[in-house]
Order: structure tokens, then C-alpha cells, then sequence
């Protein structure tokens, strides 16, 4: 990720603290939360603002990456610390992530295929198997 990318974040979660949850621009309309997790390699604290989707009593995201070929660093950051915290509207919540697998796998990504999003799109071009991160309270 660089420095422009991190900045438009920056700007995305200051967005989302103020207004409670809510963002416009490019996530208007868009439910997100901010993920809190550490860099695998640096160390370094980080906030990633994901698009995410409440199943049942599971908050689902997508590791989509844009229609990247590879996964986005904070799949890697997650797979090696789990345990990390998103905040949702104004609450935040320490979680445990964890990748879905089989029939939750598929059930959970067509989800983010019915709802409008470039998901559908992403999986038809990517090779890569997109990730569907659950997270579940601690």
C-alpha cells in the first residue's frame, strides 16, 4: 500500500468517526467498519476501513483487493494475529478472524454477489480464490 493509499484511508476513517459510521464519496451508501490489526512484517498498528456485511450474527468481509491479484495485506496481518478489534458505527468490538471455508465460504460470498458490489465481478477475473473473512466477538 502506498502513501496516497494510506492517506485516502487516513481521510476515509476520520470520515467515519465523525459521522458515526457514515462516509460518503466513493463508500457512500456503503456499510463499513475499521479494522484495527498489526503489520505481520513491520509491527505497525494499522486501521483498514472494509466494506463489510452482518450475517446473521456474523460480520463478513471480502478480501477482494480492489480486482488485485494478490490478497491485500491485511488478509496476510490476519492470518498471522486473528485477534484484533473493528469498530462498527460508534462501537468498537474485539473480535477473532477467521477465514470461511466450504459451504459457509460459499454461502457468505453470495451475499456480497446479490448485494451491489464489484464482487461478482472480481471473482470472474480474478484466478485467486477471494477470501471471506468472518469476524466473531471475543
Amino acid at each position: 500500500m502506498g502513501d496516497e493509499d494510506r492517506e485516502r484511508d487516513r481521510r476515509v476513517v476520520e470520515e467515519f468517526r465523525v459521522g458515526g459510521g457514515v462516509v460518503g464519496g466513493r463508500h457512500a451508501g456503503r456499510t463499513l467498519l475499521l479494522l484495527h490489526h498489526t503489520g505481520a512484517r513491520s509491527g505497525v498498528e494499522r486501521v483498514t476501513p472494509l466494506t463489510f456485511r452482518t450475517v446473521g450474527e456474523r460480520w463478513v468481509v471480502a478480501a477482494g483487493n480492489g480486482g488485485l491479484p494478490a490478497n491485500p495485506a491485511w488478509y496476510h496481518n490476519l492470518l498471522a494475529d486473528p485477534e484484533v478489534s473493528v469498530e462498527i458505527g460508534t462501537e468498537a468490538h474485539r473480535v477473532r478472524a477467521r477465514i470461511a471455508e466450504g459451504a459457509e465460504r460459499e454461502e457468505l460470498a453470495a451475499h456480497f454477489r446479490a448485494a451491489p458490489s464489484r464482487f461478482a465481478a472480481f471473482e470472474e477475473a480474478l484466478e485467486r480464490v477471494i477470501p471471506i473473512v468472518v469476524f466473531e466477538p471475543r
